[in-house]
């Protein structure tokens, strides 16, 4: 029978818990996996690459960053357009001062200097939640861009306060810069993505995800049981920050190369990762990315339908795009509060039992 648990039997606890009980998500999940590492990479070309899959990408990893840290966790943040800048940043000073450190040490390395900023504004979490946390969030969003803005030694004293950045090789093939090629930049986005996606899942699913759940249900309940606030909600703001520090990185190094803070990195930025996360699903990796797709294929459809076919005025379709993303933002805050994810996997429990009356 198409999609069914029938004679997919669990002999051991680990199969009993795997992310992907039915044997027919296995099988597309990893077909999935192989036509993006193996098909794809032979038909990219440079609008899928910029306007398409590596923003997908980058935002993907910036939504399950946020994700974590709002949907598992309970931590209401706005200030991840700020802390995508710290990763940029980071990146950039590495890049420059250290010539030869790979590129994926780099971004690594820039997640991690995002996580100890993310950590340090994530204190005013032990003692407010909710709405006074998001100003504080929102706080920490403008005084990271004004800080980039201030000081020159961020940006290498450059008359412009631009920041470009340098060419990088992977065996020998360019992956930063305008020389590369679309398939290494989106095949070192997928491998990132892909790499941190798992761990994110395994995280989650363990003694860490547990504790952060706990917190975001009722965090009074959490401590009397055990769970100390201050470890989670700081592992939380440091992890999800670690998570957005890379899309930051990403973001500069792979996808634009040359960025300044206040248009790349503003208010918006973190609304739009805000958004991603409501759209796909609160506390689901599957959201995160669904979020991500939704919001990166949105402008590209109404450019190319609206625009393209109907002859529209392109501020128009930028009027109506927003319209259409406050509407959907509406609709699963009334309708499905967990967004397309919840109504994917009610779509699964659907088939599961078809024809039979649910």
């Amino acid at each position: 029978m198409f999609y069914r648990e029938t004679g997919d039997f669990k002999t051991t606890y680990r199969s009993d818990q795997q992310t992907f009980p039915i044997r027919l998500d296995r099988f597309a999940f990893w077909g999935a996996m192989i036509f993006a590492f193996l098909i794809v990479p032979f038909f990219i070309n440079d609008y899928w690459e910029k306007s398409i899959l590596v923003p997908f990408l980058v935002w993907s990893m910036a939504a399950l960053g946020l994700n974590i840290l709002t949907g598992y966790c309970g931590q209401v943040s706005l200030g991840t357009g700020g802390f995508m800048a710290v990763g940029a940043y980071a990146a950039y000073k590495l890049m420059t001062a250290f010539p030869d450190l790979n590129i994926i040490f780099v971004i690594v390395l820039s997640g991690g200097v995002t996580a100890m900023v993310g950590v340090l504004f994530g204190l005013p979490s032990l003692r407010i939640k909710g709405f006074y946390l998001a100003v504080a969030t929102l706080a920490a969003q403008f005084f990271l861009i004004w800080v980039f803005n201030k000081f020159p030694w961020f940006y290498n004293y450059s008359a412009s306060g631009q920041i470009n950045a340098p060419e990088r090789l992977i065996f020998g093939i360019a992956v930063t810069g305008p020389n590369a090629p679309p398939w290494a930049t989106y095949l070192l986005c997928l491998t990132i993505v892909f790499i941190f996606a798992w761990i994110a899942r395994n995280l989650t699913r363990g003694r860490v995800g547990r504790s952060w759940m706990a917190i975001r249900d009722m965090d009074i309940a959490a401590e009397i049981i055990g769970v100390e606030p201050l470890k989670a909600k700081l592992s939380a703001f440091a992890v999800s920050s670690f998570y957005v520090g890379i899309a930051g990185a990403m973001y500069f190094t792979i996808w634009f190369g040359a960025v300044e803070p206040t248009e790349a990195f503003g208010i918006n930025q973190s609304f739009r990762a805000l958004f991603m996360v409501i759209i796909g699903g609160l506390g689901s990796i599957f959201g995160s990315f669904a979020g991500a797709a939704f919001l990166v294929l949105v402008p590209v459809l109404f450019k190319n339908i609206m625009v393209g076919q109907f002859g529209w005025p392109t501020d128009l379709a930028a009027h109506a795009e927003i319209m259409l993303v406050g509407a959907m933002i509406i609709f699963f805050l009334i309708v499905e509060p967990h967004g397309l994810a919840r109504l994917w996997q009610i779509a699964k429990e659907k088939l599961r039992l078809w024809p039979f009356p649910h």
